[in-house]
């Protein structure tokens, strides 16, 4: 008699395929290169937040937290949404403590749509928004952003809707381009969502990643904007504890209590000592620490960015968030994953695949590079990167 197992998987499963991010992840640690192609931003954690998590450890602050979080975090919370965004929100019925960002967004899309609804999303995309939709029996609907400064172009984006439209999603600053949606961008995308009636989430962990200049608004503070909005960020990225898990969400109280319902199911609570480092960090540091935070990682940005015009990768410089999209046309290779090995193989930098972001042919000569990296990492992937073979062009 025949025993094998012939495991039956679900739809949804028959289409996974490894994000190509953590892809080249693995084969950068297996040639033990610089890794310029995941946001694992391992810069120094502040001092407040690191003492503050080892000492919640000690004091027995190890198990459950209520699911919406510990009240000084959302307290915290509540008072840097006001002071930093623009967002006056009650800690005890419109914040949710999450496991990250990502957390967040899952679980508020289990929360407020059903299968087969649309939920439109701006192209250069962020992988795990299109597929979370999908995991869920959601349809993404792609609306491309126009090169190069990638401007919405709202006759597209009216066209997208149809009656099963639920939602827009708004990443700014946006991972991988590094957009800052304008004020007169985000006014422009509120008349559309009163006129069709729909819910908006949007995506800010990158918030305080801005340079040149470039002003951060949240949506939620445009004039009705507040009760479709539901805002999410969180704190992996402004104190690099991308591992910790502590990310939230700012919704209308009748949002609040199926989303918590849905992340108490799928992840119960955000570590509990981590609540209490990143309550810290938002109580102890000075408004100084964020401006030095752009200030630095500006910095970063125009360093790897001059690297990668010498190496003839000519960059796209983004005004928020930390990562770079550049042009690969000059490495040879038929697909954009082709040539981000053929670069590790070349000079030991890992980078992205431009079609992990970008449907159609549009990311097949575009490399995604990460500069949230230690100095010393920098430097020497930006003198890799220039030192590159000129024959591989």
């Amino acid at each position: 008699m025949d025993t094998a197992i012939r495991p039956r998987l679900s739809e949804i499963s028959r289409l996974i395929v490894q994000s190509e991010i953590r892809s080249m992840s693995v084969e950068c640690d297996r040639v033990r290169g610089v890794n310029l192609a995941q946001g694992v931003c391992d810069t120094e954690v502040p001092g407040p937040v690191l003492e503050r998590a080892a000492s919640a450890i000690h004091e027995g602050y190890n198990t459950y937290t209520r699911l919406d979080g510990i009240v000084t975090l959302r307290e915290a919370i509540a008072a840097k949404a006001r002071h930093y965004n623009g967002i006056y929100v009650d800690p005890e019925r419109e914040i949710l403590v999450t496991s990250g960002a990502t957390g967040a967004f899952y679980a508020a899309c289990l929360a407020l749509f059903n299968p087969g609804e649309e939920v439109l999303l701006f192209e250069p995309l962020y992988g795990y928004h299109v597929s979370t939709l999908k995991a869920q029996r959601l349809q993404p609907v792609i609306v491309p952003l126009a090169e190069p400064n990638w401007a919405i172009d709202f006759e597209v984006l009216s066209s997208a809707i149809t009656a099963k439209t639920r939602a827009i999603v708004i990443n700014t600053p946006s991972n991988p381009c590094g957009k800052v949606f304008s004020r007169a961008e985000l006014e422009h995308l509120a008349a559309i969502v009163l006129e069709h009636d729909l819910l908006v989430i949007t995506d800010e962990i990158y918030e305080y990643f801005l340079y040149d200049g470039a002003e951060h608004i949240s949506f939620a503070t445009l004039p009705g904007m507040a009760e479709r909005t539901i805002t999410i960020s969180g704190l992996s990225k402004t104190f690099s504890i991308t591992g910790w898990r502590i990310g939230y969400l700012i919704a209308n109280p009748s949002f609040i209590a199926p989303i918590g319902y849905f992340h108490d199911l799928t992840y119960v609570c955000a570590p509990s000592p981590f609540q209490h480092g990143a309550a810290a960090g938002l109580i102890a540091l000075p408004d100084e620490y964020y401006l030095q935070l752009a200030s630095d990682y500006q910095g970063k940005r125009d360093m790897l960015c001059a690297a990668l015009s010498d190496a003839a990768l000519t960059p796209c410089t983004p005004a928020g968030a930390y990562y770079v999209l550049a042009d690969s046309s000059s490495i040879p290779g038929e697909t954009a994953a082709l040539k981000a090995r053929k670069l590790l193989a070349d000079t030991g930098v890992a980078a992205v695949a431009g079609t992990a972001f970008l449907t159609g042919n549009r990311g097949d000569n575009i490399l995604r590079f990460c500069f949230a990296k230690r100095a010393e990492d920098l430097e020497r992937a930006c003198e890799q990167l220039r030192n590159r073979p000129r024959e591989s062009k």
